[in-house]
C-alpha cells in the first residue's frame, strides 16, 4: 500500500464519481480505477459498489475513510512543517510551564528556539498545572509543560518521559547521608507538602497510604521554591522531582523505593484546531532536548 492509494481513495469518497475523482488527482479514470481495485485487494474488503452509473462507499470503506483522513492531515501538516523549516518562522508562542520546567528545561528550549526564530515573539509565564490546563482550554496559551492532568477534559497531552520522585532534606537531617529510603520509612517524619488540590499531593499521599506511612506534615505551599527554602532552614523533608533539585548542591537528594513515586511530564496542547508552525517547531525542539539528556521514555 502506497500513499497515492489512500489519497485517490479520499478523493473518491468525497466525489462519488471515478471521473470528478480523477480530475482531481490528476490521473486518468481507468489508472484511479486500477489503484482502487489494488487498495481492495490489499485491505480484503471492497470500499466502493457501483450501483448503477452512482458510486457508492460499502460500509468497510465508511469504516475506514475517518482514519485515512485523519492520517493524511497528518502527513500533509509534517510535511508543511519540515518546508517551513527551511525559512525563518514568524509570529507568536505562548507558553505555560510549572515551575519544575522552567528551571533548566524552558530556558535550554528557548535559547535554541529563538537562535533559529529570531522573528518570533516569545512569552513564557510559570504557572501551576491547574492554571495552565484553564488558560491552554481558554486559548490564551498556545503550549503547556506539565504533568500528566488527572482530567484531560478538551487536552491533549503528550508524554515525554517518566520520571522518579526523590526525598529532599538539609545536610543535617537524620536522612542527609542515606542514598535511599523506603517510602515506609517517612512514617511520623516532618514533611513540607503540596497542597491536596495538586495532582502530584495527591498522588503522593496514594503512594504513602499503600505501605501504612501516616508522616506528619508540618507545612503546605503551593511552590517549590517555598519548599526547598523551608527544607535549608529546618529538620524537615520535602518529596519533589528530580528535574527541581537536579542543579542544586546545598540539599542533599536521597532516592525513594518500595514504592517510588512516579511523574509523567509532557507536552499539553489543546484537543482541536490547528497548531501554528512555530508552537510546533518549539515543541520538536522539546523533545529533542529530552531525546538527547536520555531522560525515561514512558511506555505506550
Amino acid at each position: 500500500m502506497e500513499l497515492r492509494h489512500l489519497r485517490y481513495f479520499t478523493a473518491l469518497a468525497e466525489r462519488l464519481n471515478f471521473t470528478h475523482a480523477a480530475e482531481k488527482v490528476h490521473v486518468t479514470q481507468s489508472t484511479l480505477s486500477h489503484q482502487i481495485k489494488q487498495l481492495e485487494e490489499e485491505v480484503g474488503h471492497r470500499l466502493f459498489d457501483r450501483v448503477g452509473k452512482r458510486v457508492v462507499m460499502t460500509e468497510a470503506g465508511e469504516t475506514l475513510l475517518p482514519a485515512v483522513t485523519k492520517a493524511l492531515h497528518e502527513i500533509d501538516e509534517g510535511i508543511r512543517t519540515l518546508k517551513g523549516s527551511a525559512r525563518q518562522l514568524s509570529g507568536m508562542v505562548r507558553i505555560g510551564a510549572t515551575h519544575t520546567f522552567n528551571i533548566s528545561l524552558i530556558p535550554a528550549c528557548l535559547a535554541t528556539f529563538l537562535t533559529n526564530n529570531p522573528s518570533v515573539r516569545v512569552t513564557v509565564e510559570e504557572l501551576s498545572a491547574a492554571e495552565i490546563e484553564e488558560r491552554i482550554e481558554g486559548d490564551t496559551l498556545d503550549i503547556g509543560i506539565a504533568y500528566r492532568p488527572l482530567d484531560l477534559r478538551d487536552l491533549w497531552f503528550e508524554p515525554l518521559y517518566n520520571e522518579e520522585m526523590v526525598l529532599a532534606v538539609g545536610p543535617e537531617h537524620p536522612f542527609a547521608h542515606r542514598k535511599r529510603i523506603r517510602v515506609v520509612e517517612l512514617h511520623r517524619q516532618s514533611l513540607v507538602l503540596l497542597p491536596r488540590e495538586f495532582s502530584t499531593r495527591q498522588m503522593l499521599d496514594g503512594c504513602l497510604q499503600s505501605v501504612g506511612a501516616e508522616p506528619v506534615v508540618v507545612a503546605e505551599t503551593n511552590t517549590i521554591a517555598a519548599m526547598l527554602s523551608l527544607v535549608r532552614r529546618m529538620e524537615i523533608a520535602a518529596i519533589v522531582s528530580e528535574q527541581a533539585v537536579s542543579e542544586m548542591r546545598d540539599l542533599c537528594i536521597v532516592a525513594l523505593e518500595s514504592p517510588t513515586p512516579m511523574r509523567t511530564p509532557g507536552i499539553l496542547w489543546k484537543r482541536e484546531g490547528e497548531r501554528a508552525a512555530a508552537v510546533r517547531s518549539f515543541a520538536a525542539i522539546v523533545r529533542r532536548a529530552v531525546s538527547n539528556a536520555k531522560l525515561k521514555r514512558p511506555r505506550e
